[in-house]
């Protein structure tokens, strides 16, 4: 490892225990689709993007700097006495952000005793087959369902069934439209716009508040992306020497794929020729895109994203060429299926979780600021790790092995 590169120890994201259990759930049921291209979220609703930020519970929170200041609630204390069985129905599971957050899922439920069996569904971004999955893990007994749903109101009535046969159901990132509180137990995420408004200052602060900045997206019409690129618009549009060069197209579609990014990207230099920052809502797909700067011997600007280990580690390696590239990253957070299980375990288990719903992320990240936490780069754990994830260092080698 490179000097200067922290290790996955201290590294903590807004929202994240400093837990991280080792028991196996007592068994698991899936129908994944390994080595899939990524190409989830493709119709996540507005409800996946609120408008405001919650403000932050008395308790629930690390900081950034990885000094414990609060603790999220241990979901030992939520656990109960009662018997369940829990399950985690991904509309898409076949990228790496995917896999992590199943992964945290499973771990988190390993920690409570009662749960007897722990089920997973991958819909491969196939709707029918999201409903199908639902349906099917309701008739298996599922007391306990956690989602994201990627085919958003298509998966609303299998939802509201489920609630009304007593299931305990909390959509997380993405959500299938309805009201939260009604047609479903509660809705769990970020606050997506101002995730994008984040990422938008830091960059356009770091342009000198002048050029031609960039939005990069994922599926087309995801809602998800359409509420960054909201939050971007809106800092744009506060700085008058900015350019937003897609800003009539809307986010450019990368699929949330690292090759798709790279040809999305070449295409924009191509285009443009000058492009002074970006703003991507994936980190690990940007990597394709700084590529995309190196092919075309482009000088590598500003980029603002979620983490990722290789997009650290291509700013270390990367820098001293580049005395204008600098990266600001909020969490990937790939442990808000936690969050989602916990609130959902809790429910039905009749006790009260003080976790907010909406969470406010700052940046986690940043390579301009000696005060900051600087981008992390661990050359030990495979590239596609996320080092904002709860997950051991060891669990996240083995779950890329």
């Amino acid at each position: 490892m490179k000097s200067g590169k922290k290790s996955l120890v201290g590294v903590a994201a807004v929202g994240a225990l400093l837990l991280a259990g080792c028991a196996t759930p007592t068994s698991t049921a899936e129908s994944s689709a390994e080595g899939q291209e990524p190409a989830a979220s493709a119709a996540a609703s507005e409800s996946a993007a609120p408008a405001e930020s919650a403000e932050p519970a008395d308790e629930g929170y690390v900081s950034t700097t990885g000094t414990t200041d609060q603790l999220l609630p241990d979901i030992t204390s939520l656990c109960g006495d009662k018997p369940m069985v829990v399950a985690l129905a991904d509309g898409f599971g076949g990228n790496s952000w995917r896999k992590i957050t199943r992964a945290e899922f499973e771990d988190e439920a390993a920690k409570c005793p009662n749960i007897t069996q722990v089920l997973y569904t991958d819909a491969q971004a196939d709707p029918q087959k999201a409903i199908s999955d639902f349906n099917g893990l309701v008739a298996q007994g599922a007391n306990v369902i956690i989602t994201f749903a990627d085919s958003a109101e298509a998966l609303l009535p299998a939802v509201k069934a489920a609630t009304e046969a007593g299931v305990q159901v909390v959509p997380y990132v993405a959500g299938p439209g309805g009201t939260p509180g009604e047609d479903y137990t509660a809705f769990v995420a970020e606050d997506v716009k101002a995730y994008g408004r984040a990422l938008a200052d830091w960059t356009i602060k770091q342009m000198g508040g002048e050029g031609n900045l960039v939005m990069l997206g994922g599926t087309a019409g995801n809602g998800y992306s359409q509420a960054v690129f909201d939050g971007v618009l809106e800092a744009v549009n506060e700085n008058p020497g900015v350019t937003l060069l897609n800003k009539d197209d809307g986010f450019a579609v990368t699929n949330w794929e690292p090759g798709e990014t790279q040809k999305v990207v070449a295409g924009l230099i191509t285009k443009y020729g000058q492009i002074d920052g970006i703003v991507s809502d994936y980190g690990g797909g940007s990597v394709g895109g700084i590529r995309a700067f190196q092919a075309a011997d482009k000088p590598i600007p500003p980029w603002s994203a979620n983490d990722s280990n290789e997009f650290a580690c291509l700013w270390y390696d990367n820098k001293d060429a580049n005395p204008d590239y600098q990266i600001a990253t909020i969490s990937s957070r790939t442990w808000i299926s936690r969050v989602a299980l916990r609130r959902a375990v809790a429910a039905y288990q009749g006790i009260d979780d003080p976790e907010p719903m909406i969470l406010s992320l700052p940046l986690s990240e940043d390579s301009t600021e000696q005060d900051a936490a600087a981008p992390v780069c661990n050359a030990d754990l495979p590239p596609d790790a996320i080092l904002s994830s709860q997950l051991s260092a060891e669990q996240l080698t083995a779950l890329f092995q």
